[in-house]
């Protein structure tokens, strides 16, 4: 599996792309507005395509990187999509944030074409995939997991094998549920702490050295500290919409959502105020009736 295809070279694309042409794959690339400079990865070797049937085409392995559900569900079956491209035996690996019940369908329309399916969500950051560490939860088929395995681990630290398919995107959304939330409830603790007159030493030591500890905190703490938000460069909209995907989940279910259904709220309201580029630390600024740095 040497020729690989990727949609989505964005802060995370763009880590894992660079890793898989460090290690010696033929990299095709989708040319897009959205996509972060290619100039780097075209001295690497990386060819670009300007329709993502013909980068299918060419390709053994079609890695994934978008924003959501909408956004999948076109790349693959839109005009020139990479189904219309799709060779026999071509693995279509979705590193996206994504609906499970999307997943399902996608998968179905890849197999039909006589290609395999994998979900295999990111956790970390851009940190870590430009330095080939992320965390990769996967959901398909021991044996196509085992295949891709090679590929996989040019940019993972850590490959979970989750499920059946859908299984790594439905363990993405409660990871990201469990993760973002902690975080806005830092950042509205936070500014109850700024109202209180607890100063922001105080309060990020207390909870580090208790119950308050953990990788939450340290990625907020510059931001509490010193207004820095570069610990977590995740935008508001994007944590807005995992949570709207988290919830959409839950209420497939059946689970209880209360607590979730706060922290969505609190989000959605803060992309009405903030704007759409916003960061997740940011809230700390919104919430305190600052205007966030």
């Amino acid at each position: 599996m040497n020729r690989i295809g990727m949609v989505g070279i964005g802060l995370m694309g763009h880590g894992i792309a660079t890793n898989v042409c460090k290690h010696g794959h033929a990299l095709a690339v989708l040319e897009h507005a959205g996509n972060q400079p290619l100039d780097a990865l075209k001295a690497a070797g990386a060819q670009s395509f300007t329709n993502a049937s013909a980068l299918a085409a060419r390709s053994e392995a079609v890695i994934l990187v978008l924003t959501g559900a909408p956004q999948v569900e076109a790349v693959l079956t839109g005009p020139d999509g990479v189904l219309a491209g799709l060779q026999p035996g071509t693995v279509v690996i979705d590193c996206s944030t994504s609906l499970p019940e999307t997943t399902l369908r996608m998968a179905a329309l890849v197999q039909a074409r006589g290609g395999r399916f994998l979900d295999a969500p990111m956790t970390r950051t851009p940190k870590e995939a430009a330095e080939g560490r992320l965390n990769l939860l996967v959901g398909g088929e021991a044996a196509v997991l085992d295949a891709c395995r090679p590929l996989l681990r040019c940019f993972a630290e850590n490959i979970l094998h989750a499920g059946p398919l859908g299984a790594g995107h439905s363990m993405k959304l409660l990871h990201n549920y469990v993760s973002l939330g902690m975080a806005t409830l830092l950042a509205e603790a936070g500014a109850c702490a700024a109202r209180s007159g607890v100063s922001a030493e105080v309060f990020v030591n207390v909870l580090a050295q208790g119950g308050g500890g953990g990788v939450a905190l340290e990625r907020m703490k510059p931001y509490l500290l010193a207004q820095d938000p570069s610990g977590l460069r995740f935008s508001i909209a994007n944590a807005r919409k995992d949570l709207d995907y988290y919830t959409a989940m839950a209420a497939a279910t059946g689970a209880e959502q209360q607590i979730a259904a706060a922290v969505q709220a609190t989000l959605a309201q803060a992309v009405e105020r903030l704007g759409p580029q916003a960061l997740v630390p940011q809230l700390v600024s919104l919430l305190a009736g600052d205007t966030p740095a």
